[in-house]
Parts: C-alpha cells; structure tokens; sequence
C-alpha cells in the first residue's frame, strides 16, 4: 500500500467517523427539522467542511460562566413576577385585543407593560442625529450610549462631540458598542481611546473569546440619557449611506421615548454594561415611575441567544396570530424560518391584509436570494410584497390592526430570532398604532408591488438559484 493510498483510507474512515458522530450532536440540539437537515446536509457532502463550520458556528453559546451571569443580572434588573398588563383606562374590549402579545412579550422579556409615555417616531437620519446630540446637550447626570455600530464617520463624530463636552461638564457618560461591527474604533489610538482620554468609559459588547460561538453579536440600538429619555430603534451611530454599502442610503426609524418606559431601557443598559464590566449600576424602579391614565402603553422586549424561550420568534408569532384585519411588516433582511413562514400565511388565509415590504435592492446576495424564494408561495397566499425603492429599508416595524406598534432592531430573519441580542419596543393603542403605520404607508407609496405572474416567469436560473440558497438559510 502506497502512502497515498494510506492517506485517502484514513481520511475516508475519518469522514465517516465524523458523520457518525455529527449524527447525535445535531439530534441533541433540538434545532428546527430545517436548520437540522441542513447541517446534516453539510456534513454529509464534506464532512470536514461541516464539522469545521458547526465548531464555528453551531452551538448557540456564550460560555457556561457568561450564561450563569447573565441569569444573575437578568434576575437583578427585571422582573419576571411583575405583572404582564396594567388594568387598561381605555377599555376592556382593547385590553382583550393586545393581551395576548403582552402576555408573550412578558413571558419572553421578564417587563411589564408601563402606561403614561410618550414617543416620537424620527424616520430621517439626520434628525435622529440632531435630536440625539440635543439630548446629549442637555445632559445634567448620565448619558448611557448602546449601539451595534459605532463609526467614526461624520455622524460619529458629531455624537463624540457631544460625549466629550457632557463629560467635561460632569456627566457620568458611558459607550458600550459591539466588538465585531464596531470593531474599528477599538483598534489602537482609536475612537474609543480618544474617548477615555476625555474620561469617558467604553467597552466592548461580546468581545471574541474561545470558549462560544463567534457570530453571537449585541445588535441593540439604545440610548438613555438621565434615565429619563431614552431612544431605540434600527439607526446605528453611522451615517446614511453606511460607508457607501450597496443598496443605500439606508432608511431607519427610531422611537424617542420619555415616561416609565425608560425605567425599563434604563435597566437594560444596566444589564448589558454589567454584563460586559461587571460595574453594577443603579436604575430608577419600575414602581417608582409616577403612571396614570394618560399617554401610551409601552413595554420593552429584550431577546437573545441564551434561551429558547427569549426568542423574538415568539413575540412576532403572537403578533402576527393575533392579527384579524390588516398587518404590515418591515424588514431589510427576510429570512423566516418555517414557523414563520406558516403563520404569515395561515393569516392571509383567514382574511387578514398582511403587507411585507423588504428592499428593493439588498446589500447581502445570499440574504435576499432565500428571502426571493419564498415570495411566490406568500403571494399565492394573499401576502402583498412591495420593494422599496429610494434605498436599503432598514426599518424594523410591525402594525397589527389598531392595537399594537412594534419596532426596534430585530429583523425577520434567523439571525435575530436565535443568535443576536435584538432589542424591540411594543406600543398599544390606536393612536400610537396609526402613526407607526402611517409611516408604513409612506413606505408603500414609495414601493413597487411585486405581481405574482410576473414573478413567476422569471428566469429558471434565477429560480434554481434562489432555490438552492434557501436550503441552508436555516442557518443563516
């Protein structure tokens, strides 16, 4: 026997060694029969390949010591005994057509609905960036920054402006940014070294570490200022045009919130900042919030990837189960995962308007090719599909009926219903519910619908195509 002949039978043994063992470990999992199929898939085909890929990315961990700490602070700053929804001023009959989101968004976030606040809803970048840096401005004890993308751009530095002159007028202010996406200003004599100079604290949210999966991402978009005012929403700390990305300019949309509901992002900061530095802050108690019958109900829903019942998944799914007439949907990245998929078009079947508008040109290929391959199933359903055209739709919002408003910076996709910390705001009420779906409707005018015969006869290339990403989008 030659030695290459040695070689190949030992590396053929191994790659059914490999398959064998991969076999248990992916049963073990629990994951949905798609995602399943599809690393099974891969490690059938390549079992190196498949292996390699599942140690990098398909255990959904953080590590035992970070999971026992986040449940610590989890415990510390919410509050899973609270109670779901608030006896309602305005009417049994709207207290019934929301409770059940409430109650799931309780169930997954461990907040309470918290009445008498107040949003407004900001669509346009730049005057995000304004109102934010006004905030900033006016600024008398803390300013408490938490974003996915920090970027050193001219939006950027308009923030850093602002942090920098709180700072040197005694405000305690603290930036807590995603390693990965906001890596570049950790670099040496970066953006966040100029901060500390100024005595600002910067760190670093999910910093690479060995021991867990290194796709899992702090996707939050929040901003806290006094623990009074606080924003939330899909805009990152960057400019429009998010360094020239395809697709763009990129349109967001942000709620600028003041009431009880701050107390809640509040403690949210808190739980992530300690989570990352292990510094404890103190935050304003749910009950010590003055309430009344005035303003909006609104509840905070933060989701991530160390349990399965914190998904967004199960917020969306009751929201979208609960629809009767009309639902719209925004998201730049579609993805859905067979539950998903099922519910959109089980309401459709039951004579809701369900509207889906997604960009008309995608920044990511593989993305919009497995969303693409499910649009004809939905619009045979009744699903209306608009593509957006004056750029990359960033929006991450929901309309159902006139009960519930959600937004906040979870896509419809894999991603944000199992690996990413996502942050969503769900609002109730009509008139809260009516501007939310006003600016929707702004967005459909400037959309084209998509016509299923038309859709239809396109290119059996691009069909096949499509159809073929969509095999592994479980894992996306």
């Amino acid at each position: 026997m030659t030695w290459l002949t040695a070689y190949f039978t030992v590396y053929s043994i191994v790659g059914w060694i490999i398959r064998a063992g991969m076999l248990p470990t992916v049963l073990r999992r629990q994951f949905t029969p798609g995602a399943a199929l599809a690393w099974l898939g891969i490690v059938s085909l390549h079992p190196y390949i498949g292996l390699s890929l599942y140690l990098l990315v398909g255990e959904n961990r953080l590590g035992r010591g970070r999971e026992a700490r986040h449940r610590e602070l989890v415990a510390r700053y919410r509050h899973p005994d609270a109670t779901p929804t608030p006896p309602s001023p305005i009417g049994a009959e709207r207290d019934e057509a929301w409770k059940p989101v409430a109650t799931q968004a309780m169930k997954v976030g461990q907040l309470p609905v918290l009445g008498a606040n107040a949003v407004d809803f900001l669509i346009d970048s730049t005057a995000m960036t304004d109102r934010l840096v006004a905030d900033i401005n006016g600024a008398r004890s803390t300013v408490h920054l938490l974003y996915y993308i920090f970027s050193p751009d001219a939006t950027g530095q308009r923030v850093v402006a602002a942090l920098i002159a709180a700072a040197g007028r005694g405000v305690a202010c603290r930036v807590l940014a995603d390693a990965y996406a906001s890596g570049g200003i950790f670099r040496r004599n970066g953006l966040a070294a100029h901060l500390r100079q100024h005595n600002i604290q910067v760190a670093q949210a999910l910093p690479r570490a060995l021991n867990r999966r290194r796709d899992l991402r702090n996707h939050r978009k929040l901003a806290v200022i006094d623990g009074v005012i606080a924003f939330a929403g899909s805009q990152n700390l960057i400019d429009a045009d998010y360094g020239g990305r395809c697709g763009g300019p990129w349109h967001d949309l942000t709620g600028r919130m003041t009431g009880p509901i701050v107390s809640e992002l509040s403690a949210l900061f808190a739980e992530d900042w300690a989570f990352e530095t292990e510094e404890l802050l103190e935050v304003v108690a749910f009950s010590d919030r003055p309430a009344d019958a005035r303003g909006i109900e609104m509840q905070a829903v933060p989701t991530g990837p160390v349990k399965a019942s914190e998904s967004y998944r199960r917020v969306l799914l009751a929201a979208i189960q609960c629809a009767t007439r009309r639902l719209i949907l925004t998201t730049p990245y579609f993805v859905p995962d067979d539950p998903t998929l099922v519910a959109l078009m089980m309401a459709a079947d039951r004579g809701v308007d369900v509207t889906l508008i997604v960009p008309r040109t995608p920044d990511q290929f593989f993305t919009a090719w497995a969303a693409r391959s499910h649009f004809a199933k939905l619009m045979d359903s009744g699903v209306s599909i608009f593509l957006y055209r004056p750029g990359l739709i960033h929006s991450k919002t929901a309309t159902v009926d006139d009960t519930v408003a959600l937004f906040g910076s979870a896509n419809l996709d894999v991603r944000s219903f199992n690996l990413n910390f996502e942050l969503s705001i769900l609002a109730y009420g009509p008139e809260v519910t009516d501007r939310l779906r006003d600016i929707q409707m702004a967005y459909v005018q400037d959309s084209t619908r998509l016509d299923l015969k038309r859709w239809s006869s396109r290119s059996v290339l691009r069909r096949y195509g499509e159809a073929a990403v969509s095999l592994v989008s479980p894992l996306l």
